[in-house]
């Protein structure tokens, strides 16, 4: 498979994702993004404006097998990854599986379960695998994560930890739509849910092939200095308290490739690794001020001004 052929199945899936949310291409985007570098996202942003929608839509989109979890506090860590049920007939126990055996998993609202269940997800994330009475069972690829979280309403809700955080590919989130958008929006739902009659343009066949193109993409040298450069830059702001770790690292450079391959290019640009900085690095950072994203954005905006841009020809 080539980039061109990349950038054609992608925009096929965000037309049919444009189907059902209005007017966020960029995010869908970042989402198709974090698939193909074999991420997971979390979605945070305030209720109603599409997040469980958008995760249905992708879903939708592709021929797999998408499951749901309504994070809630009485959650359990079984409830998640399965459990061993014991089978009188047969005189042994049976490993009923979880939801995270699935292709697309939609962790809802995951900040309303407690640690303990929401670490559930630490080992189906970084190894994808689900360890259970000391089987290990690895899960089908490809798996994808959509977690979403309110960032409003925190009564009764248990935050995630910086380490659980980290394991987020990207951070994104979709905001309120305009007037214009706001009215296609009630155009295209007043008398139907759209997503009732979305169908697959994509099998997991193609995501996988996808994903091996997308390794191939060319990262300059100069573009890997550039990339630590900016690292190391977070690791030595006075503003920050917590620095981009190697995970950090090798998600930016894995997500400039994919969204390189998105835009149906074989090499990686200035322009890439800036346009998917803050949705790979934002959350991952910590400020000593109070207004923590707003500070996170412009240390991140000050911290490209000041590192040098590569001037070499990057598509070599």
């Amino acid at each position: 498979m080539t980039t061109e052929e990349v950038s054609r199945i992608c925009k096929e899936i965000k037309d049919n994702i444009g189907k059902v949310i209005i007017g966020k291409e960029e995010c869908t985007t970042y989402l198709l993004t974090a698939l193909l570098a074999g991420g997971h996202v979390l979605l945070e942003d305030v209720p109603g404006t599409g997040k469980t929608k958008l995760a249905k839509a992708l879903a939708a989109s592709l021929s797999g097998e998408f499951r749901r979890i309504q994070f809630t506090p009485d959650l359990l860590p079984s409830d998640v990854t399965g459990i061993n049920i014991y089978n009188r007939a047969e005189e042994k126990f049976e490993f009923i599986p979880g939801p995270v055996f699935s292709n697309i998993l939609l962790a809802d609202e995951i900040n309303r379960a407690t640690p303990r269940t929401q670490s559930a997800l630490l080992e189906c994330m970084e190894e994808k695998q689900v360890t259970n009475d000391g089987v290990t069972r690895k899960l089908d690829e490809p798996f994808f994560i959509i977690a979403t979280q309110n960032p409003v309403e925190m009564s009764g809700t248990y935050p995630l930890p910086e380490a659980q955080i980290d394991r987020f590919t990207m951070q994104l989130s979709l905001g309120y739509p305009n007037v214009n958008e706001e009215l296609e929006i009630i155009d295209r739902y007043i008398s139907e849910d759209p997503l009732d009659t979305l169908t697959a343009v994509c099998s997991l066949e193609d995501v996988l092939a996808m994903r091996e193109c997308a390794k191939n993409v060319f990262v300059h040298p100069c573009m890997r200095k550039y990339i630590a450069e900016i690292v190391e830059a977070t690791r030595k702001h006075p503003s920050l308290s917590l620095g981009i770790n190697p995970r950090g690292t090798l998600s930016l450079v894995r997500c400039a490739q994919c969204f390189a391959a998105v835009d149906g290019r074989s090499f990686v640009s200035p322009d890439d690794v800036k346009a998917i900085i803050e949705p790979v690095l934002k959350h991952r950072l910590m400020s000593y001020a109070t207004n923590r994203v707003d500070t996170v954005e412009r240390i991140l905006d000050d911290i490209l001004k000041k590192v040098t841009v590569p001037t070499e020809d990057w598509r070599k």
